[in-house]
């Protein structure tokens, strides 16, 4: 077979050429899972995850996110060893100011179950918060919860890891190939059809980011994921730069910001962000962000910026991320929806799903992030640390 054709058959396939793509095909072909496809219409990791920040983290507010993201970012420290590539990893640890006395309450019960599950983070009082991170302007800061291990490290580098891996261990990749249909007969699903030919499947598995909404569709699943874009810029050269730079978010505004080469990459959310596909950069936001900088890191007005990149959140109605199997296809599998937190969640998210594959037991219950929650009632308590 050559490097362009598609096999006419396959074990697996997995819809999504990104970090959960990608990490989903390692791991079941390291499990010893055969003919595994991975499909993704551009290239690998062009979707949000090469626009993403690269932020990695355990600090979230409930139990199944913390065991999630303490498990992935357990595996970003051993990456040079398994997969087996440099990831840039700096843990400089992530730093949330908090303004307000329920912020405050808020992370101080988050920090406590956080310390239960074994996660170093504390709470710390402002003057530490500067010492920490002293770009910042803490004028107004109440308090501020800090967790060493957490940090951030090049998005592209863990999808090369994972995919040349992956393609090692046999996984068949991909990419400029477009998903037309998913064919199903009675509750199952029997293939993918694309572009350049049919891939008839046993199992087929939504990583799909931003466009699951669609590829769900294909098969009949309703996948409330929308994508909102996000934006972030940078700074020239600091010569002043501190050599270690937490990644700080001012948590009332969203502002956040880590050391990038010998600047900054900034960025935050924008509440008045239509949902959709806009992919374009544009300048809508710089107001806001001028008056959180003129806030919070004021010295920051004095440094030249250059714009970065628009990408895009896949977001749930709870900003909590879809993992499960359908019960209609019961052969189509989903991991989606994770409102910014697929690129520090996808080294678990890959075993997670290797396991679903493979009906056996996770290392976490993640029933409580079916897509069933949104009928019945049982959905998960809304992430709030969603930066």
């Amino acid at each position: 077979m050559s490097q362009s054709s598609l096999p006419t058959s396959a074990s697996v396939v997995i819809v999504g050429g990104g970090v959960i793509g990608t990490s989903i095909a390692f791991h079941l072909v390291e499990a010893g899972v055969t003919e595994v496809v991975l499909l993704e219409r551009g290239a690998l990791g062009s979707g949000s995850t090469c626009r993403a920040a690269g932020g990695v983290r355990a600090q979230f507010s409930d139990e199944l996110n913390i065991a999630i993201g303490a498990r992935s970012l357990e595996a970003f420290t051993r990456f040079r060893e398994r997969p087996g590539q440099e990831i840039d990893l700096h843990q400089v640890g992530y730093l949330f100011l908090l303004s307000t006395q329920d912020d405050v309450a808020a992370f101080e019960r988050d920090v406590k179950l956080q310390n239960e599950l074994g996660v170093t983070s504390r709470m710390i009082d402002v003057a530490e918060a500067r010492r920490l991170s002293p770009l910042t302007d803490t004028t107004g800061v109440l308090a501020a919860a800090f967790s060493p291990d957490d940090g951030h490290c090049t998005p592209e580098s863990v999808v090369l890891g994972y995919a040349s891996e992956a393609r090692r261990l046999g996984a068949v990749l991909r990419t400029g190939v477009t998903v037309l249909d998913i064919e199903t007969k009675g509750d199952r699903a029997t293939a993918v059809v694309t572009d350049r030919g049919t891939i008839e499947a046993d199992t087929v598995i939504c990583a799909a980011g931003a466009w699951s909404a669609e590829i769900g569709e294909m098969a009949g699943v309703d996948l409330p994921v929308r994508p909102v874009r996000r934006q972030v810029m940078f700074t020239e050269a600091m010569p002043d730069l501190p050599p270690v730079v937490p990644l700080t978010i001012d948590f009332s505004s969203t502002f956040y910001f880590h050391r990038e080469g010998r600047g900054l990459l900034l960025g935050m959310s924008d509440p008045d962000q239509e949902p959709g596909f806009h992919l374009d950069y544009s300048e809508e936001w710089l107001p806001r962000l001028g008056a959180a900088i003129e806030t919070r890191a004021p010295s920051l007005l004095d440094v030249g910026l250059t714009p970065g990149w628009a990408g895009l959140y896949e977001v749930t109605p709870d900003h909590n991320a879809l993992i499960g199997r359908a019960s209609d296809p019961a052969n189509f599998l989903y991991a989606t929806g994770f409102s910014g937190h697929g690129f520090l969640q996808a080294p678990a998210v890959g075993e997670i799903v290797r396991d679903l594959a493979l009906d056996r037991e996770p290392f976490v219950d993640v029933g409580p992030l079916g897509m069933d929650r949104f009928t019945s009632g049982a959905a998960v308590r809304p992430e709030t640390h969603i930066v």
